[in-house]
């Protein structure tokens, strides 16, 4: 069972970028789904989450900024990313969730590999 996220490189400030979660192993449906970032000397953040049936969920840091979304049938979750900032810069990677407060970063699991997003300011 592997995720990984795949899409990310170097934007300018303001700029847009799309990140995928690609799943290979398990069936991506029964699966609430979260991206989360990572940057050096920092915590993990929780940034968005996605649940199996498709109701949505930000944090405040990215809300009106980027959007989640899901294929089912591609096993395959998106984050398309605008308005992006110096401090968005970090290792983005997906992970998954069964339980019912699927809106909490701790119910989260699997983290796969990550991509990293650079933004130049």
């Amino acid at each position: 069972v592997q995720l990984q996220a795949f899409g990310g490189g170097l934007v300018q400030s303001g700029g847009s970028l799309g990140l995928s979660c690609a799943a290979s192993g398990l069936t991506f449906r029964p699966y609430h789904m979260g991206w989360f970032r990572q940057a050096p000397g920092r915590e993990r953040e929780f940034l968005a989450a996605i649940s199996r049936s498709g109701a949505s969920y930000y944090a405040d840091s990215v809300k009106g900024r980027f959007t989640i979304s899901r294929d089912n049938a591609k096993n395959t979750m998106y984050l398309q990313m605008s308005g992006l900032k110096p401090e968005d810069s970090a290792v983005y990677y997906c992970a998954r969730s069964q339980n019912v407060n699927w809106r909490l970063a701790v119910e989260y699991y699997g983290r796969g590999q990550g991509t990293q997003v650079t933004v130049s300011s």
